[in-house]
């Protein structure tokens, strides 16, 4: 069965990875990004997130059979917060109408181990409420402070409440629909580049970040878990976060599933 993905983020790491991979298996992928995409759109701004859905409708006639909600920054930055919470709830919000048309409709956002790590719960709630104005303030103190390392793991954290509360709800569940997450560890992507360019870094990364089953992962490894989550035969998984982390998950939180 020839399906219709898109996906953001799909000019570079994880995001590329799947959209080879899907298109390997002779899917229909439609690609956006800040360039080198199907949709080039800045999910930054809401005149960036109102073109991917105009052309999102466009290029696919109305009807979608797959969301990944992958594009994410990792910089201690407000940006950050405009594209990992609000530019994702964007997409999957905005795009959901073109799931109708599909039989077998699915919804994946890419989210982090990182939420796990310690937040600002200010700038969590901000997200939840959907206040992106006190949102971006709250993240712009944080960098003032010399505490902009909180940014990416709230940004994250939100991200899987967000989906948390959202995916039994009549619009996902009800509607037949199956929306989850991931939280991949380090990945070798351009994002982790810094982060592994040498022995030093790459210790002290997994230090951070213990994966004791296989190390750091290629990009790949989680486009096959994109892969599954997004097709026919999955049916019933609704509102999970699946860990793709070589362990730090479970080191993390010992025998701890909350």
């Amino acid at each position: 069965m020839t399906r219709t993905y898109l996906i953001t983020g799909s000019a570079s790491g994880i995001g590329a990875a799947t959209a080879d991979l899907l298109a390997a298996q002779g899917h229909r992928v439609i690609g956006v990004d800040v360039h080198d995409a199907d949709i080039v759109a800045d999910l930054t701004t809401h005149e960036g997130r109102a073109a991917l859905v105009e052309h999102a409708r466009d290029l696919s006639g109305g009807t979608i059979d797959v969301l990944i909600a992958n594009a994410g920054l990792a910089t201690e930055s407000t940006a950050t917060v405009a594209v990992n919470y609000f530019g994702a709830l964007a997409t999957l919000d905005g795009l959901r109408p073109l799931l109708a048309g599909s039989s077998a409709p699915r919804a994946v956002a890419t989210a982090s181990m990182a939420s796990l790590f310690p937040v600002d719960d200010e700038l969590v709630d901000a997200c939840l409420a959907h206040d992106e104005p006190a949102a971006l303030h709250r993240a712009q103190e944080l960098l003032d402070s010399g505490a902009g390392g909180l940014i990416y793991s709230s940004t994250k954290r939100a991200l899987v409440r967000w989906i948390r509360r959202n995916a039994a709800t009549p619009e996902w569940a009800g509607a037949g629909i199956p929306l989850n997450a991931v939280a991949p560890g380090i990945i070798r992507t351009p994002m982790t580049a810094d982060y592994t360019a040498t022995e030093e870094a790459t210790k002290a990364i997994l230090d951070m970040v213990p994966m004791p089953l296989n190390g750091i992962a290629e990009a790949e490894t989680v486009a096959h878990l994109l892969a599954y989550l997004t097709s026919v035969e999955n049916t019933h998984l609704c509102g999970q976060v699946v860990f793709v982390d070589g362990g730090s998950d479970v080191v993390i939180r010992g025998e701890s599933t909350w």
